[in-house]
């Protein structure tokens, strides 16, 4: 099937620089990690390399390339223009020189990550507003706008709450609270925000890559109570230090996150198309990976073991979850992108490609395999705490990592 020019799609530069960037920061994290391995296995996760690493990678990477797909997806999904595109420019220039200090504030001298930070808050406020314009000009909301509007809520309080950390370290006030700001700061940027945004566009991405009809979504709204109980109830738990709240708020995450897998499961059944494309494939399976990992985190959190295994399983959990989930959409987003931009206007004019041929498929079994793989290896290496096997498992992530950005990047040559 190709994609049609339905008129509301955003200046294709827009998306792509915000992918662009993503791409760089992506492969930059991943060398950051590679040499400080033996931090990392050595159980020291809240020191500044390893804050630039992760910032560099959760907000360079991860959100810098939703906010680029969203200024596609939203119009595409809400038909509905983006409400002003040259401010959509400007909010990514703002946003990309706000990420870039931050996270070399976060390297050097975390202190002075502030003014930074102030800024990367800035470009994403702006992109809030952006968003929240162009949704306020939806006909008629569904449960997509509430999925989306939820997350794009929780990032608001994410990055409030990432700011607050740094006065807290800047100025010593609020240092009895800092725990549990920062575990819901975590909470709400990699469980809240990500989360929510994946479950709401897979809704639309899971039907249209699969060609399925006749599905039901009244699940939807069990998924989306279940959900967001979950990250109140634990928000709370963690500023009140309830040990029952925390159980509760992850049994509801997890009967949330159950809820969406046997949604997904359902819609995929009713599929047209035989056989899946690869790389959407792969993002299925993401889905898996995340379910297993909610269940583990419940399991652990009644065996009074969690804080043990907690790095590990937030590693598993934005790497097997949120980017390999992120990567496999992207590997169909792109071509879409680049071919509505170039071909559609030729269509029935001259011989054009299709979409499977703007990309190499191929290559996907093997690079994303082999993705999974680092992934496992350098959960292992962090769990048993062996320096060399996290070397070998990032060595392997990263190589994987940046063939796929080369081959994302290569599909533009198309």
């Amino acid at each position: 099937m190709l994609p049609q020019n339905m008129g509301s799609e955003t200046n294709i530069k827009l998306p792509f620089s915000f992918i662009f960037f993503s791409l760089i920061a992506l492969i930059l994290s991943q060398i950051v990690l590679l040499f400080n391995g033996d931090l990392l296995t050595g159980g020291s996760f809240r020191i500044p390399a390893i804050w630039s690493a992760a910032h560099m990678l959760v907000l360079g990477w991860a959100l810098m390339v939703v906010m680029g797909a969203m200024y596609q997806l939203v119009p595409v999904a809400f038909l509905t223009k983006i409400w002003n595109e040259k401010f959509g420019f400007l909010q990514f220039f703002v946003t990309a020189a706000g990420i870039m200090g931050f996270t070399s504030s976060l390297y050097s001298s975390p202190q002075n990550a502030i003014i930074p930070g102030a800024l990367t808050l800035i470009g994403i406020l702006m992109f809030l507003f952006q968003m929240i314009m162009t949704l306020k000009k939806q006909s008629k909301p569904n449960i997509l706008t509430v999925f989306i509007g939820t997350a794009l809520f929780c990032l608001f309080i994410t990055i409030l709450m990432g700011i607050t950390l740094i006065y807290c370290l800047k100025t010593g006030n609020g240092a009895q609270f800092y725990q549990a700001i920062f575990k819901s700061h975590l909470l709400m940027g990699v469980t809240g925000w990500f989360t929510l945004l994946v479950f709401g566009f897979s809704y639309k991405m899971v039907p249209m890559f699969s060609l399925s009809h006749g599905f039901p979504m009244v699940q939807a709204r069990y998924v989306y109570g279940f959900y967001t109980a979950g990250l109140v109830v634990t928000f709370i738990a963690f500023f009140t230090g309830n040990s029952l709240l925390v159980k509760l708020g992850f049994f509801l995450l997890l009967v949330g996150f159950a809820i969406f897998s046997w949604h997904i499961r359902i819609i995929v059944k009713k599929r047209l198309k035989k056989k899946l494309d690869k790389p959407f494939s792969f993002a299925l399976a993401a889905i898996g990976f995340g379910y297993i990992i909610h269940l583990a985190a419940f399991i652990l959190v009644w065996s009074q073991v969690l804080n043990k295994f907690i790095g590990p399983l937030i590693y598993s959990y934005i790497m097997l979850w949120i980017i390999l989930s992120i990567v496999g959409y992207l590997f169909k987003i792109v071509p879409f992108l680049w071919w509505t931009f170039k071909y559609s206007k030729e269509m029935g004019k001259k011989a054009v490609p299709t979409l499977k041929e703007m990309m190499n498929e191929k290559l996907v079994p093997p690079l994303f395999s082999f993705f999974i793989l680092g992934v496992l290896i350098v959960f292992s290496a962090l769990t048993f705490k062996i320096a060399i096997l996290f070397t070998i498992g990032q060595l392997i992530l990263s190589i994987a990592l940046i063939i796929i950005a080369i081959n994302i990047i290569g599909g533009l040559k198309k």
